[in-house]
């Protein structure tokens, strides 16, 4: 006998078949007993033909994840002396219910990238696993919120988890990128995580050389000191790729006097 359960609620019952004694009297089917265990038992019914008939009780829930088969005995015996008795066995499949939602390797997947990262070029793999069997472990990534901005430069495989740029990252423009991801499996579960992108430097940016002040000429007689322009120098990358130092080239010759 091999009866299936799938989403099934304590006090559910299955009918099983009936044994069968040809003997009369205290020589019939007398009783049944089920092999121990601690999720199902017997409730034996008198018929009003006489006969003695058992349903399997669920007592407890069930898990297919913990055990999804359960064997069993069932014993029919006859009143007689010595005692008879037959034995069946029952077999108990498992079916799966959708009642494990997905779950993200990490809560935070945090991952450092350069602003020249190729498009193309792999940013971070989101992953998550699903207890469940079948379409109710299937799992679909996408984003939950995710800014405009992010949208045009991060894509990702619904199927693989695989994010990607798509779009160019500039350190001057954004930094920082968060992004919250879910996973959703075939039966309406979801699980929720965040990937955080954070956008190194690189030295993409020459420095800008405005004057803000200018004289056009200087008398000869000015002594050594003399404030001749005002700069304004810039530039927009950080750290030491943003610190400038400012020089004047040497010339390859001096002017020489005429001897007089």
């Amino acid at each position: 006998m091999f009866p299936e359960v799938g989403f099934t609620a304590p006090g559910s019952r299955f009918l099983l078949p009936a044994a069968q004694d040809p003997d009369l009297g205290t020589n019939s089917l007398q009783s049944y007993q089920l092999s121990s265990n601690r999720h199902f038992s017997l409730d034996v019914q008198n018929g009003s033909d006489g006969g003695k008939y058992a349903d399997l009780v669920l007592e407890h829930s069930l898990d297919r994840e913990e055990e999804a088969i359960h064997e069993l005995i069932l014993t029919a015996r006859d009143g007689g002396d010595p005692v008879r008795s037959g034995t069946a066995q029952i077999r108990v499949v498992v079916l799966d219910a959708n009642d494990n939602a997905p779950v993200f390797s990490q809560p935070i997947y945090k991952v450092n990238v350069l602003e020249n990262l190729q498009k193309g070029s792999p940013v971070v793999t989101i992953k998550a696993t699903d207890l469940d069997e079948g379409s109710n472990k299937e799992i679909t990534y996408s984003f939950g919120r995710i800014t405009d901005k992010a949208s045009k430069v991060f894509h990702l495989d619904p199927k693989t988890g695989d994010i990607t740029a798509v779009g160019n990252l500039n350190f001057e423009e954004s930094a920082f990128y968060e992004i919250e991801v879910q996973a959703h499996d075939g039966g309406g579960l979801f699980d929720r995580s965040k990937v955080v992108v954070v956008v190194s430097d690189v030295n993409d940016n020459p420095p800008e050389i405005a004057i803000s002040s200018l004289f056009n000429s200087v008398p000869e007689d000015s002594p050594p000191g003399t404030v001749i322009a005002l700069l304004n120098v810039l530039d927009p990358d950080s750290g030491e790729n943003g610190d400038v130092t400012c020089s004047i080239p040497t010339f390859g010759h001096q002017r020489q006097r005429s001897p007089l």
